[in-house]
């Protein structure tokens, strides 16, 4: 995909295909029959959400550049464990992302417009310009909950409900590794374990908490819930989409016939910081070795690789996807930033629907 120098990271912008990695890339689903049962237009559907994915995630960054809003919370680098995850559901499931896991709302079907407006306050989303947090239950997206761990059980009531109903449906939702140390998360976890209900609970390990580092606030394997809970649990590659892919796809079949819910804990990296206000901070938290290995793991660089050796897919069809993409955002941040003066919120409505 074209880089853009102003907006992304280094790493990104010099990437190249690294011998060691992709065969690496190409081992982990090498003979995985879930994997040889997509066709083309799967393989080209996962490549187009990740280009949508990170191309929102730029134009928050260019936008924060330009003054446009103040900061953003992106999920560049960590694209994989969201697209390819939500990949592998059923348009019945429910999802409940984290504000980084922006892709969901994407692959989902949410307008881009709509998504960018959510940073702009208009009056279009869900909140109604009162909150960055977006959703839109009418096609299975339960809006973030900032306080991160926090929507645990509410997606354990969403899986319960499913279970009561008989229905053979799952509901999915992601979790950082440092909200796994709050009480909420567990509360979650302890119902959806104890009443066997149909929740894969993602732990979306990025390696960092806020400025915290991961060995500086947990100790272990995050694998290790699952045997406390007594439930399947599943590790991955966050940065390979098929492998997430594999994994969800897997998952929902074991949560539905066994009614229980499934751990998957996803190692990826934050390549920039908590938001965008303090990447030069994050940056001091790891060593530039850190940076550069996985640099040479980037979510879109190593599928792009994978399509064009493993399925002959040519550079051609990849850039007629990217340039329909990229004209897409653009048209999208033009039309967000139209009804950024056109619908904004009457501020006689502030306070209704709120009860707390």
């Amino acid at each position: 995909m074209k880089r853009f120098t102003a907006y992304e990271f280094t790493e990104y912008v010099d990437w190249q295909v690294d011998a060691d990695v992709q065969r690496e890339y190409h081992n982990k689903i090498k003979d995985n029959p879930i994997i040889q049962s997509l066709k083309k237009s799967d393989y080209l559907l996962l490549y187009r959400n990740l280009l949508l994915t990170r191309l929102h995630d730029i134009q928050l960054k260019r936008w924060v550049k330009q003054g446009v809003i103040t900061k953003a919370w992106l999920g560049s680098g960590e694209e994989a464990v969201t697209v390819g995850m939500c990949g592998a559901l059923d348009a019945s499931d429910v999802v409940g992302p984290m504000i980084r896991n922006a892709g969901a709302l994407i692959c989902r079907g949410m307008p881009m417009k709509i998504c960018l407006e959510a940073y702009l306050g208009t009056k279009n989303t869900l909140a109604q310009g009162r909150d960055l947090h977006i959703g839109d239950p009418k096609i299975g997206v339960i809006p973030p909950i900032s306080h991160v761990g926090d929507i645990v059980p509410v997606m354990a009531g969403f899986a319960l409900a499913f279970k009561l109903r008989k229905e053979k449906r799952v509901a999915i939702t992601w979790t950082g590794d440092g909200s796994t140390a709050t009480g909420i998360f567990h509360e979650g976890m302890r119902v959806a374990s104890s009443l066997q209900v149909p929740l894969i609970s993602v732990i979306q390990d990025n390696q960092v908490a806020l400025g915290t580092v991961c060995q500086h606030h947990h100790k272990g394997s995050f694998t290790a819930f699952g045997d406390l809970y007594g439930i399947p649990t599943l590790e991955v590659d966050g940065n390979h989409v098929l492998d997430c892919f594999q994994a969800v796809s897997h998952a929902r079949k074991t949560a539905i016939a066994q009614q229980t819910p499934v751990l998957i804990v996803a190692k990826t990296f934050r390549m920039g910081g908590h938001a965008t206000h303090d990447e030069k901070e994050a940056r001091r938290l790891f060593g530039d070795d850190v940076y550069r290995y996985w640099g040479k793991r980037d979510p879109i660089g190593c599928y792009e690789a994978w399509l064009m050796s493993e399925q002959q897919i040519s550079q051609k069809e990849l850039e007629e996807i990217e340039k329909e993409c990229l004209a897409y955002v653009d048209q999208s941040a033009s039309e967000a930033a139209l009804a950024k003066i056109t619908d904004a919120p009457d501020p006689s409505t502030l306070t209704l629907g709120v009860y707390a």
